[in-house]
């Protein structure tokens, strides 16, 4: 009876404001305001002010990757915005996972990436030692969906082709013929809109915390696109510090950078990522914790 006495009073509550803030990035010497929380919007279009601040570079065949300095509110004065492209029709995407044997805990690093990986990142939430909610590997189920509305998957069909499902959407994906799929939350982007959740203060997502950031999406155009940051006010050496953005400022750098749906990964110290450059050598940003599931891009363009 007080579980759903609390909740009635939290459905109730009016929605206040989300927390006075701005971003701001870096083009040449200028700093530019891009988004603000009092001005945010609910559909997004790419930003042209963001995207000029971006230098695109090639990376191995089907990848390209930039970099941009923003500038946010409190601890996010300074953080590092890392972006990668992906053409699925020109890599394959797989699933990676990594345990010890015994205890049977999450070993899955950049480190331990496939020797001939493109591309791979930690993928979904991790609750203990496992993701959380939906995993499809090989076109089997490992883990059963998750629920809630603020919950997306991202799964890959036998061709490579992806596609998202929002909500409660996701319990259909075992049995659509997934490839592979993982599942994460929140949701940032559903067809270019912004979750109401992430547009107001409506208690059901925090709104406030700041931490490093990692998220996926796909745009118009079927890319896949990945987002990462760190803490920039030092340089490298205090990157791992978990400074950062918002939820909701990390739904207006996705849909900024030209996102129709994406959701969250683990952040803080599980996000990590890596790359292969044109000329085969590594860029790595690597996490402090060990994680169980990574999304791998190796050459090629149909999904293990």
């Amino acid at each position: 009876m007080r579980v759903a006495l609390a909740l009635l009073a939290l459905l109730a509550a009016e929605p206040t404001a989300l927390p006075t803030s701005a971003l701001r990035v870096k083009a040449g010497s200028a700093w530019h305001v891009w988004w603000r929380s009092s001005a945010a919007p609910a559909r997004w279009t790419e930003s042209p002010v963001l995207a000029r601040a971006l230098r695109w570079q090639r990376g191995a065949a089907g990848v390209e990757w930039a970099e941009a300095q923003l500038a946010g509110s409190g601890e996010a004065w300074r953080t590092r915005l890392v972006v990668v492209r992906i053409d699925p029709a020109r890599v394959r995407l797989s699933l990676d996972t990594a345990f010890t044997s015994a205890p049977r805990r999450p070993a899955w690093s950049t480190d331990r990436r496939p020797p001939d990986a493109l591309f791979a990142v930690n993928a979904g939430q991790f609750v203990h030692t496992l993701p959380w909610g939906l995993v499809m590997l090989d076109g089997r189920e490992f883990l059963p969906a998750g629920s809630g509305p603020l919950a997306s998957a991202l799964a890959a069909d036998e061709t490579g082709a992806l596609r998202w499902a929002h909500g409660n959407a996701a319990n259909d994906v075992a049995t659509s013929g997934a490839r592979w799929a993982f599942q994460s939350y929140p949701t940032l982007l559903r067809d270019g809109e912004v979750p109401e959740p992430l547009r107001a203060d409506l208690g059901l997502v925090d709104v406030k915390h700041r931490d490093a950031r990692a998220a996926i999406g796909t745009t118009s155009d079927g890319r896949l696109l990945v987002a990462l940051t760190r803490f920039d006010a030092f340089g490298t050496r205090l990157g791992f510090v978990p400074f950062g953005l918002t939820v909701p400022e990390m739904a207006a750098v996705m849909g900024a950078l030209g996102a129709r749906d994406a959701m969250m990964l683990d952040g803080g110290i599980s996000a990590q990522l890596m790359l292969r450059t044109a000329n085969g050598s590594v860029k790595e940003w690597p996490g402090l914790r060990k994680v169980p599931l990574a999304l791998v891009a190796r050459d090629g363009g149909v999904t293990d």
